[in-house]
């Protein structure tokens, strides 16, 4: 049996401005990756750490199709979804620890 979970996650930076989408089998780990600028690329480039959304899944295939439609969307899309479930876009990482 398979009880591994699958994330979809949206990064932002502090003034909101940017969005990441990932995907990554272990959420804490890779916040947390982000945070400590381990993870060299675009968040870390323009400071992109604050986690405001998350999806989680059982099948790694349905995370990276989620994670595909999500990155085609709009960018209005993308902070529709984020707003539904967190208007504050507060950062989500102490509530996953």
């Amino acid at each position: 049996m398979n009880t591994k979970s699958y994330f979809v996650y949206f990064l932002v930076n502090q003034s909101n401005s940017a969005i990441y989408v990932g995907v990554t089998n272990n959420l804490v780990r890779r916040i947390y990756e982000h945070k400590n600028k381990l993870v060299p690329g675009f968040t870390f480039k323009y400071n992109i750490n604050k986690l405001v959304y998350f999806e989680v899944f059982d099948d790694i295939n349905a995370a990276i199709a989620r994670e595909k439609q999500i990155k085609a969307g709009s960018r209005k899309k993308k902070n529709d979804l984020i707003t539904k479930k967190n208007p504050e876009l507060k950062d989500l990482y102490e509530e996953i620890l």
